[in-house]
């Protein structure tokens, strides 16, 4: 039983989260660690969203509510912290879910499934039931994408993501919103759009601000997103955590 008063209290509920998520096969064990290392950066932004983040949420939201076929792209860690977050940001966009996987299995392909099904995703893709094809100069169990979902997405949302997937699915001009704590890793330098903070707060906000924008001029997003650029955003997120330790 996870004391309530403690310090960290809500490090330990996430943490409990994976753990769980690992024995019901969902998480992979090197996902228990890429869990860790991700909670190193979240101590030095201060563990909250800064002002910086928020606008790149907004952002974010930009590319989902003016591209023709964004795709949410989910792994072990994804869905061990916020599923529900996803199905709901599916429903509000009405767009897939596509699993994908480093150490995939078929029965980890089964329990994610399963997880995204109770919450009502309809359009579920990556399953061993899909039909695929491989990411080009991209080896391994996470070269096989859905021919209706990432291979021909426009926009992908790839959180909690491995760099040299983000390299290749750059690499032939799709847009990538991505979830990384740290701003100097190859994914969140690679992506289009990085938000630097962590997952289970960046959900609920990403909801927010697409229910917020969803009413909005399509021309008025697009010039948001023109005006945006990632390395100017990677740069202040660096600059915060220097910030904060002056």
């Amino acid at each position: 039983m996870l004391n309530k008063d403690h310090p960290r209290y809500e490090s330990l509920v996430y943490r409990e989260k994976i753990v769980e998520a690992h024995k019901k096969g969902i998480l992979a064990d090197s996902g228990m660690i890429a869990h860790g290392r991700g909670e190193t950066f979240d101590y030095l932004i201060g563990e909250k969203t800064t002002a910086n983040s928020y606008n790149t949420i907004e952002v974010a939201s930009c590319y989902f509510l003016t591209c023709k076929h964004p795709v949410l792209s989910v792994n072990g860690n994804t869905t061990a912290l916020v599923a529900e977050e996803v199905a709901e940001l599916s429903k509000l966009l009405d767009i897939p879910v596509e699993i994908n996987l480093y150490y995939r299995t078929p029965e980890r392909i089964a329990n994610i499934e399963k997880v995204y099904s109770n919450l009502g995703v309809t359009e579920l893709l990556g399953t061993d039931e899909d039909d695929f094809i491989d990411t080009p100069d991209l080896n391994g169990p996470r070269s096989p994408v859905s021919i209706e979902g990432i291979s021909k997405s426009d926009v992908i949302f790839i959180p909690l993501e491995d760099g040299d997937r983000a390299e290749k699915l750059a690499k032939l001009g799709k847009n990538i919103v991505n979830v990384d704590l740290n701003p100097l890793s190859r994914t969140a330098q690679t992506s289009t759009v990085t938000i630097v903070d962590n997952i289970v707060r960046v959900m609920p906000l990403l909801i927010e601000s697409v229910n917020k924008l969803m009413d909005y001029d399509k021309n008025d997003l697009k010039e948001r997103i023109n005006n945006f650029s990632n390395e100017d955003n990677l740069s202040t997120a660096i600059h915060d955590i220097i910030k904060r330790f002056e």
